[in-house]
């Protein structure tokens, strides 16, 4: 404030004295402009008379003589002739100079009697003053004379003036300097810790007071404040869920004593970025979006726990202020969702296809409708599904025993014979629908569980055969590509529309589920194939035209 009340005094004394210097310069100009004017219209008339009385005489002894002022240089008179001939100059020959028949006050004078005009110079530092007056025998007398214009002054004044402003300005600079630390002074020893006691300006009672009652709000309001903090702690500190309260820079603002078990994380640290206690890439990507978008949520394990984060965006007056996360402990209720979803997956669909083949068996036996000699084919097929049937069984408990961390051992598979048995295993089913199923490819063998990967190749080409056309065909190819084997399931089926294929592979979704309930499909054949080949770190692309067939590859790292 102080240096502002310097800079507003010091620049209204500048520029008071810069509008004195203007305003006096300016002034005297005019004056002794116009007293110089006024002389020399009146020597022009003298002038005048004297050669109309005596003519060239006049001029001539009037020549010899040195008209001059103390700041004015010399008068000249010029005579002109009606036809613009210069008879006569004061300060030059009249044979040296140019007709004057085109100069303005000389054509003004022939015309109206009396002229005048002022030309300047190239510098503009001088200016010429004419006066001209019509002689009654037809000639012209005009007079002239050079003045400093106000520029010119002004460079010949520019020492005292720069003398005067310096002084001026330094004047100024001490009185400003003075005068604002005066001002200033009650306004710095005020003691706003008691408004009301001090001894300033009248003008800053009504200032003061409001500060005094925005400080008994203020402490009101401190009060209240550490009131509702420590309810919130004494909740925050009984819960059983973590919570963690970010600013918008990511600094914990506030963490219970349950989200510090969950981090590992130590009472004071409050204050401290949030990466400091975690460093989780998910977990960061969570709040990152949650900060963007208003809401984010990840499943993590922490200690052998599993934790769901669900993170929202804290706004105040449509400003991001924070985020919040809560930590909630999931793991019993992800394994009852684990142990509910592997059951049903793989118990529903899984051992339906034997017990099918089973039960058509020995339907046609029960009815008499299997020939003699083919009775005991009948009955080996029954004894084979039976046994698949165990297998799928130990199956679906190895894959619960994978999802726990114990798998099936692992054995060299030929991927080409292994899609050669699932053709074979569903070609009843095909031939039912008239659908040609072909394998052909190239022996190609990984390591992986033989069950599962029979069980993979077999639900693809279930799949194929259940929505395929009458007649259609299904082609399973076995090819290695460089350090990659693939498994490729070609049909000519009604193919999948575009805005189900980012679905197909989640559990129980059907693109038409009437077909599907009416071919005996579950949704689940396909989210099988995907956790197997999830398992046998395998990849899975999709390829379909909705009316034009489905191409499912599965390419497994070799």
């Amino acid at each position: 404030m102080t240096k502002k009340i310097f800079r507003s005094i010091l620049c209204v004394a500048a520029a008071v004295l810069l509008a004195n210097l203007v305003i006096v310069m300016g002034c005297l100009y005019d004056y002794f402009g116009s007293v110089q004017e006024t002389q020399l219209k009146d020597e022009l008339r003298l002038a005048a008379y004297g050669v109309e009385e005596n003519g060239p005489n006049y001029l001539e002894h009037l020549s010899e003589r040195d008209y001059r002022y103390a700041w004015t240089p010399d008068y000249r008179l010029t005579w002109v002739a009606s036809d613009g001939t210069v008879l006569f100059d004061t300060l030059d020959s009249a044979e040296n100079m140019e007709n004057h028949a085109d100069r303005v006050e000389v054509r003004e004078a022939f015309a109206k009697g009396e002229s005048s005009s002022v030309r300047y110079s190239t510098t503009l530092t001088e200016r010429t003053l004419y006066y001209a007056k019509a002689l009654n025998d037809g000639t012209v007398l005009r007079i002239s004379i050079r003045q400093a214009t106000v520029l010119a002054l002004v460079l010949v004044m520019l020492q005292p003036i720069l003398l005067v402003a310096i002084l001026a300005v330094i004047l100024s600079a001490a009185l400003a300097n003075w005068m604002s630390k005066k001002i200033v002074r009650p306004l710095n020893s005020l003691d706003l810790d008691h408004p009301l006691e001090n001894d300033a300006y009248e003008e800053l009672a009504p200032l003061l007071s409001r500060i005094h009652q925005q400080r008994q709000q203020i402490a009101a309001q401190l009060h209240s404040l550490k009131k509702q903090t420590d309810e919130f702690a004494q909740v925050t500190s009984h819960m059983k869920e973590g919570l963690v309260l970010l600013d918008n820079a990511g600094k914990i603002l506030s963490i219970n004593p349950a989200a510090q078990q969950v981090f590992g994380a130590e009472s004071s640290c409050d204050g401290q970025d949030f990466l400091t206690i975690d460093r989780s890439r998910d977990l960061h990507l969570a709040i990152q979006t949650a900060a963007e978008e208003g809401h984010g949520e990840i499943r993590s394990e922490r200690n052998g726990r599993e934790f769901q984060f669900d993170i929202s965006r804290i706004e105040s007056e449509d400003a991001f202020v924070g985020t919040v996360l809560l930590a909630f402990d999931v793991t019993e209720q992800a394994f009852a969702e684990q142990n509910r979803r592997e059951f049903t997956a793989n118990v529903s669909h899984e051992l339906k296809t034997p017990l099918q083949s089973i039960t058509g068996s020995a339907e046609l036996l029960e009815n008499g409708l299997v020939k003699p000699e083919d009775v005991p084919r009948f009955v080996g097929m029954i004894r084979t599904e039976a046994a698949r049937l165990v297998t799928l069984v130990d199956d679906i408990i190895h894959l619960s025993q994978l999802d726990e961390g114990a798998a099936p051992d692992r054995e060299t598979v030929d991927l080409l014979e292994t899609a050669k048995d699932a053709a074979s295993a569903l070609g009843d089913s095909a031939t039912e629908k008239g659908i040609h199923v072909s394998v052909s490819g190239e022996s190609v063998s990984i390591s992986g569980v033989r069950s599962f990967l029979h069980e993979m190749i077999y639900n693809l080409c279930d799949n194929a055969i259940k929505y395929n056309v009458e007649n259609g065909s299904v082609e399973i190819t076995v090819v290695r590509k460089e350090q990659e084997a693939v498994v490729t399931v070609k049909d000519t089926g009604i193919g999948i529309p575009a805005e189900h294929q980012s679905r197909i592979f989640e559990r129980f979704f059907r693109v038409d589920k009437s077909r599907s309930k009416a071919s005996g499909g579950t949704g689940l054949g396909l989210s099988i194939v995907k956790h197997i080949a999830q398992y046998h770190g395998a990849t899975i692309k999709l390829q379909s035209e909705f009316g034009c067939g489905t191409t499912v590859s599965v390419v497994f790292p070799l």
